[in-house]
């Protein structure tokens, strides 16, 4: 029901997130020899890390992700309370799509369409999977915010109330996606990091 009351809304952050990735694509695609080769060989020195069974801090991981989340969320949270916060919290989702198609191009680049494809799988969609509808969640409710302070003037307590609330859920939402992102996606990327 929340998606459908604000479909116009959800339509629009995804939109935003799309272009992101595509030109996070369009970056890498031309992007020069010297800044293929750095990104080529990092990947490949952590890919072999991996092989050679290098231990995690499991820990340092998680506090620092679980840290950039709660970040995250409070800057959306702050921005999308104010009426000039609304490009902030767009930049953001617009960032992370950025990111994540940098981050997909890189791995196509350095291990190829077949081998790229399940290394970006494996490395960025479980928590995924969560992060993102979550992150697009947390704008709509920004822009909900937005529109009750250029509308209508007398429901702005209650939806900043409400927006403030559903930011508290997004951000459990998000530390879940940490612990997937620190414990789940380097098991998994393990288990066929030789088969890369």
């Amino acid at each position: 029901k929340h998606i459908y009351d604000n479909i116009r809304e959800y339509a629009i952050v995804s939109i935003l997130f799309l272009i992101g990735l595509i030109l996070g694509v369009i970056f890498i695609n031309n992007a020069n020899e010297t800044q293929i080769t750095q990104i080529t060989e990092y990947l490949n020195n952590f890919s072999n890390s991996l092989k050679t069974n290098y231990k995690i801090d499991n820990m340092e991981l998680i506090k620092n992700s679980i840290k950039d989340n709660v970040i995250l969320t409070i800057i959306m949270w702050f921005a999308g309370s104010t009426i000039i916060g609304l490009p902030i919290v767009f930049g953001i989702v617009s960032f992370r799509g950025f990111c994540m198609g940098y981050t997909i191009s890189s791995a196509v680049a350095t291990f190829g369409i077949g081998k790229g494809a399940i290394f970006a799988t494996c490395s960025l969609l479980m928590q995924n999977i969560i992060f993102i509808p979550a992150l697009l969640a947390l704008a709509v409710t920004g822009i909900k915010v937005y529109k009750s302070i250029i509308k209508d003037k007398r429901n702005i307590k209650f939806e900043i109330i409400r927006h403030t609330l559903f930011s508290v859920i997004i951000l459990i939402l998000l530390v879940i996606s940490a612990v997937v992102e620190t414990y789940i996606s380097p098991n998994l990327l393990k288990m066929v990091i030789n088969y890369i």
